[in-house]
Parts: structure tokens; sequence; C-alpha cells
């Protein structure tokens, strides 16, 4: 799976710059964005100013708050002169996208507080298609992006929207600005980077759509594995995701994270829940590890901070888990953790954990 999100956002201000540059002797700030208090030119300048801050975050490593630096336009600066800052602010998120290493992770306040390098090229990638519209709109322009830009952004920072046969009427339902049959209207959104968890030796990357479709393909997934990975009940689970979130069923917390050793960056299993907590506050949660990471505690280490974390939440009750009769080391790994042995059947040993 390559890291195209550089060469997305290079595409994504080119396409803005070429729909806008027709209109480039109008005045642009006596005209008002299309669905926005903003007016065209601010809107414009947003573009830019929000290119710059994502490069920012994620070359500097930002770890609490934005990089403390405001975009200023030099006075008398044209819209022509606006549109070379949209083009310079893309090449430079461009850039920290390509450069930024792949475990890199910067401040991004919504929802999780974090973005990795794809995230922010698909956070930059949405600002620039979704306003070019806005500003389109306005000024009376044609604009449609290449339907490989939006659906880049929807299978990385929409996973909870179902998506449909065409990825940009979808994205522009999905942030209130258009329609699509059967939907009821968008009046609040926000888009989901990845959930990121950390435990002592690991980390619990949630895997995003495209990812998923990857993976049960049998590509990385975008992660760099250790010998042997991913393992089959990886992709399985990753299929399995894959098929909820064409369903439209798919909730990014409770779907699969890929377990990433933070000593070397490599990927050394997955973990995650075989389906949303159900009416009771009931979820099943599976695992698995490549071979060579067995029997090291990584394991019981992953199952702990995903028990913790989902036990924490008001819509987690119990956990469960079915382990293979024969498999003894997996059993002595829930064990470990506090679940309790409830039920065997031909299928396995049932194991549960209560809050």
């Amino acid at each position: 799976m390559r890291n195209l999100g550089g060469e997305h956002v290079t595409d994504a201000v080119t396409g803005c710059v070429a729909a806008l540059r027709p209109a480039a002797e109008r005045d642009w700030t006596q005209v008002r964005a299309a669905g926005l208090e903003w007016s065209v030119h601010a809107t414009a300048v947003h573009i830019a100013d929000d290119l710059v801050a994502y490069a920012a975050n994620l070359a500097g490593g930002a770890q609490d708050a934005y990089v403390p630096f405001e975009l200023k336009l030099d006075e008398g600066t044209d819209n022509t002169g606006l549109l070379h800052v949209i083009e310079t602010t893309g090449a430079l998120l461009s850039a920290a996208v390509r450069t930024a290493p792949r475990e890199a992770r910067a401040f991004h306040p919504y929802p999780f507080r974090s973005a990795n390098r794809e995230g922010f090229a698909a956070m930059g990638v949405a600002e620039v298609l979704l306003h070019t519209h806005d500003i389109a709109q306005a000024l009376q322009l044609a604009y449609e992006p290449p339907s490989a830009l939006p659906e880049f952004v929807l299978t990385r920072i929409f996973p909870h929207v179902q998506p449909g046969p065409d990825h940009w009427r979808t994205l522009l339902w999905a942030t209130g600005r258009g329609e699509l049959p059967g939907r009821a209207p968008v009046t609040e959104w926000r888009w989901k980077n990845n959930l990121v968890l950390p435990a002592d030796r690991l980390t619990l990357q949630g895997i995003t759509p495209a990812a998923a479709r990857d993976l049960a393909a049998g590509g990385d997934g975008g992660f760099e594995w250790a010998e042997g990975g991913p393992f089959e009940g990886t992709r399985e689970a990753a299929d399995f995701m894959s098929k909820a979130y064409e369903g439209g069923v798919h909730r990014p917390e409770f779907g699969v994270f890929a377990l990433v050793r933070r000593e070397d960056g490599h990927a050394i299993g997955g973990i995650g829940f075989h389906g949303v907590p159900d009416e009771e506050g009931m979820a099943e949660i599976g695992y698995d590890l490549v071979e060579g990471a067995r029997g090291q505690g990584y394991a019981t280490e992953a199952l702990r901070a995903l028990s913790d974390w989902a036990l924490a939440r008001d819509d987690v009750r119990t956990l469960f888990a079915t382990i293979d009769r024969d498999n003894l080391p997996s059993q002595a790994v829930v064990r470990r953790v506090g679940f309790s042995r409830v039920s065997e059947d031909e299928e396995g040993i049932a194991y549960r954990l209560t809050r």
C-alpha cells in the first residue's frame, strides 16, 4: 500500500488553482462563499492557512497545540498572488507528508488529539476540495475533483460514513453540502482520524477503511510488518471490517487495531472487536500475533490496553473472548488480563471480563 498522501495534496491544490484562476480578476472580498460566513477571499486564505498549519504541525512534531504562528498576506497581494500562496502552502504540506516517518504523529484537536501523516494529508485534501467547492459555487465556476481525491478523504477520515457510488457527492453530503437519495440531510459533522491507544512496548493503531481493504486484498495496509505478518486472523478481521464499512455499520472505535512495536515500528499482530457492543453492552475481542512475536507478553499487553479502554466507556459493560480448546497460550493470556472462563462448546472456550 503506497503512501499517496503527498501526491493527493498536490493534485487537490492543482485542481483548486486551475478552477479559481479564471475568476482572479474579480473582487473576492465582496462575494460570500457558498454556505459560509466568510468572503471568497477569506475562504481562500483559510485554505492556505490550514495547509501550512498542518505542514508545520507534522514537520515540527507538535504534540499539545498548533505551532504558534499565523499566515499573513503582504499588503496589496492580489488574487493571483493568493493562488500562489495556496500552491506554496500545498507544496509544503505535500513535502511534510512525503518525508514524515511512518510512525510520526502530531497534534490535531479532533477527535483523538493526534493524526499521522496520512491523516494530515486527508485533512488537507478535504479543506482544499470542500472550500474550493464553496468558492466556485459563489463565483459560478465549474468544479469537480477527480473521484480518487474524495475517495482518499472518505476512506481515511470519514470511516463512519457509508460509501456511495459517487465519492464526490458522498463527501459533499457528509459535510452538509448536498443531498444523497435515501439519506437524511447532514447538519453537523466532524471527520475522524484513527484512534491510537498506547501500551508499554506497543501502540494499538486503529486501521482505516483504506488500510482494511488493502490488508484484506493481501497488502500491508500501510504498515511495516515483522517477518510472517500480517497473520491470517488480521487479514480476516480486516475483511470483516471492510464489509462493515461498505454496509454502513462500521464504528471506527470498534474496528481493528494493528499492534506496532515501539522499538522498531514493526507491526507484529492485530487486535479488535467482532462488532459494536450490543444493547447490553457486550462486545467480543479477538487478536493474533506473528509467530516471531509470541511468548513475549505482547498479546497480554495489547489485550489489557484494549480492555481497559473499552470498559472505561459507558457503552461497554462486558467483554468476551472465545479461544480454541487446544490454544493454551491464548487461554493463559486472557486469564492474565482477568477474564474468567464461563462456558465451553465445540467452537472453543468462552471467557468474560466485566466492568
